[in-house]
């Protein structure tokens, strides 16, 4: 086993790693930016390493000063997490050639999964139905237009060398096309580090299922099951659940088997994500491999009780995965939301900034994955995510009302943040209902957008108290159900308006 392990990574994924690293009685090491110097992750390293400045070009994305910081330190081995290097072959590679572990696939396995165009043309080899597009990625813009008339408009762009929707655009009309390429390529070198793009067909209201695997280095294979993943801004993941409400028994196991041969055919070990579209007619069609621990991973850990991130530590060290695929089960139903530094009001901009205030909640089925503290100030150089927050019950009803719950007592002040977008994602009908698909923000954007009338009655609400002093509570009560839902004034706690600055 390690003795000690990098994590090339900040935030909360840095503290899940090291945590699992604890367990196993390894020594974590971190590392992190100028902008980063008091990141809560560092407090759970037992040493730290500064790596360069805050652009992540000169720090988290930097492989020669993250393998320099590995050798100088005596890892045995490196953990990516997810995002940044997580899905970089060169980086692999690289540590690989430096005689450092890297806790994922192998450079050659993760070039070929991680380039969505070739890993599109490995799995039609294993019988795994894709969806129409580019088979090569092409660089001039007359392949992309032959491909779009040939598949028919729209047609989606995506990053061969990335994902969580980094430079993918949908395109609807030729007249779209060349700027959507040229977008998307931009935001693919900047989130990559490859700005390579390819085009496929794009499925109108699919749901976006995906299936947990993994594979030691002695040729076991096992899935853990799916995770509906259909609750996308912006082709970015929010919220998941798992088990899918779309599912039967036999469309599972075939969708289970199916990312097993591609994890096999690709020749891949190690914790990887095989994803899938499924239309409205329960045809499924492979998407893409994610070769590194999700954003989501937690919720399959809720009900299969498999720690993913230590399976992960494990099978680098060559040790064999423990189970067989019959002694997996799935118990329960768990929901992930993820908690953003960001203005649903405005446009979803990010809000960096000092975090005032911080009450997160607990309590029974509530699992919190966070990288923040109070006092801390939300760098603006990263992506935006602050933390996630996990519920888990025997049923799905009752972890919609858990995760509700805890969404409704998750304070952050100082900054802007989505829970109280989530929380009416929870209450919308047609999510309660478990009937939606990968355009559902669009769908019900006027239930999710928090209506005048709310902070008509907020401000009415705070009048009244100002007012009566604290006897006004009793009033609020009465009203209590609709103002707990719908406006930010309950959701931040026990409150007053003073009419004095020294009351």
């Amino acid at each position: 086993m390690f003795k000690k392990i990098l994590i090339a990574n900040r935030g909360e994924i840095a503290i899940r790693v090291a945590r699992a690293c604890r367990e196993l009685g390894i020594c974590p090491v971190g590392i992190y930016s100028s902008a980063d110097e008091n990141s809560k992750h560092l407090r759970y390293m037992e040493e730290t390493y500064l790596v360069g400045d805050p652009p992540p070009q000169s720090s988290y994305l930097n492989i020669q000063a993250i393998i320099d910081l590995a050798k100088a330190s005596n890892a045995d081995a490196i953990h990516p997490g997810y995002g940044f290097l997580a899905e970089n072959p060169k980086f692999a590679r690289a540590c690989e050639d430096s005689g450092i572990i890297f806790i994922g696939p192998g450079s050659k396995a993760l070039a070929l999964v991680g380039d969505k165009v070739a890993s599109r043309n490995t799995v039609t080899k294993v019988g795994v139905p894709i969806i129409p597009g580019m088979q090569i990625a092409k660089k001039g813009y007359a392949s992309f237009k032959n491909i779009a008339a040939e598949v028919g408009y729209p047609v989606i762009v995506k990053a061969s060398m990335g994902g969580g929707g980094k430079g993918m655009r949908i395109v609807r009309t030729e007249k779209e096309l060349q700027n959507s390429i040229e977008a998307g390529q931009r935001e693919a070198k900047s989130a990559f580090g490859d700005e390579t793009v390819y085009l496929e067909k794009y499925i109108e209201r699919p749901r976006h299922i995906e299936f947990q695997v993994l594979r030691d280095k002695h040729g076991n294979t096992v899935h853990l099951f799916e995770r509906e993943c259909s609750i996308q801004r912006r082709h970015q993941k929010i919220v998941e659940e798992t088990p899918s409400t779309a599912l039967d028994v036999d469309l599972r196991q075939r969708m289970g088997e199916a990312a097993k041969r591609v994890i096999e055919a690709s020749d891949y070990t190690n914790a990887g994500t095989v994803e899938f579209l499924l239309d409205e007619t329960h045809n499924f069609y492979f998407l893409e491999v994610n070769a590194r621990v999700q954003v989501e991973h937690p919720i399959t850990e809720m009900v299969t009780g498999i720690d993913l991130v230590r399976q992960q530590i494990m099978i680098a060290a060559g040790v064999e995965i423990g189970f067989q695929q019959d002694a997996v089960e799935q118990r329960g139903h768990a929901i992930e939301a993820r908690i953003y530094a960001e203005d649903p009001e405005n446009g979803f901009l990010p809000s960096p900034g000092k975090i005032l205030y911080l009450d997160e909640p607990n309590g029974p089925g509530v699992r919190i994955d966070s990288g923040i503290f109070q006092g801390w100030d939300v760098p603006p150089h990263y992506d935006p995510i602050l933390s996630k927050l996990i519920a888990w019950a025997e049923d799905r009803e009752s972890a919609i009302n858990r995760m509700s719950d805890a969404l409704s007592y998750y304070v952050i002040l100082g900054i802007k943040t989505n829970l109280g977008y989530l929380r009416r994602i929870m209450l919308t009908p047609k999510f309660t209902a478990g009937d939606y698909h990968t355009h559902f923000i669009d769908d019900n954007e006027a239930d999710l957008r928090m209506s005048d009338d709310s902070i008509h009655a907020a401000i009415t609400a705070a009048s009244l108290i100002a007012m009566t002093g604290r006897n006004g509570e009793r009033i609020l009560r009465q009203e209590d159900e609709i103002l707990r839902s719908t406006t930010p004034w309950h959701e931040i706690g026990d409150w007053e308006v003073c009419r004095d600055i020294h009351e």
